[in-house]
C-alpha cells in the first residue's frame, strides 16, 4: 500500500510555495486519501492547498486534480482525491497559498504536513455499500 508524505510533517511556510514532486506511480489504486494536519498557526491567516499531477515530474497540469478549502486552525483535515481524472499520472505536488490579515506581524505563518495514503478497492467498495443503504 502507497503511503508517503507529499509534505514532511512539521513544515513551516510563511509565504505561497509548491512542494516537491512525489512520485506516485508505485499506487494500486486510483484514490488516495490525502490528510492535511495543522500543526501551528498564528491567528488571523489562512492556507489553501491544491494537488497537481504530471507525467513527467516537471511539466505539471494547469488544472488541479484536487483542493483543499481554506484552512484557517489546527486540526486534521482529509480529502479523497481522484487520479482517474489524471489518467497516466505519474507524479504529484502540494501548491499553496497562505494570507494574513488583522493585527500583529504581517507575515503568515503555518506548520504543516500532507500525507498521501492508498485507499484500498475494498474499502472503497465497502464505503459505497455503507452510504447506499443509508439512502
Amino acid at each position: 500500500m502507497f503511503d508517503a508524505f507529499l509534505v514532511p510533517e512539521e513544515t513551516v511556510v510563511t509565504a505561497k510555495g509548491d512542494s516537491a514532486p512525489l512520485d506516485v506511480s508505485a499506487a494500486t489504486s486510483t484514490v488516495l486519501l490525502a490528510t492535511l494536519s495543522i500543526t501551528r498557526v498564528v491567528e488571523q491567516e489562512s492556507l489553501e492547498i491544491t494537488l497537481f499531477t504530471s507525467l513527467d515530474g516537471t511539466t505539471w497540469d494547469t488544472k488541479p486534480v484536487a483542493s483543499f478549502p481554506q484552512r484557517f486552525y489546527v486540526g486534521e483535515y482529509p480529502l479523497l482525491v481522484d487520479l482517474s481524472a489524471a489518467p497516466g499520472a505519474k507524479f504529484m505536488r502540494a501548491h499553496w497559498e497562505v494570507g494574513r490579515w488583522g493585527r500583529g506581524p504581517a507575515e503568515a505563518r503555518f506548520e504543516f504536513g500532507l500525507r498521501l495514503r492508498e485507499v484500498s478497492r475494498e474499502a472503497l467498495l465497502e464505503a459505497q455499500a455503507e452510504a447506499q443503504a443509508r439512502r
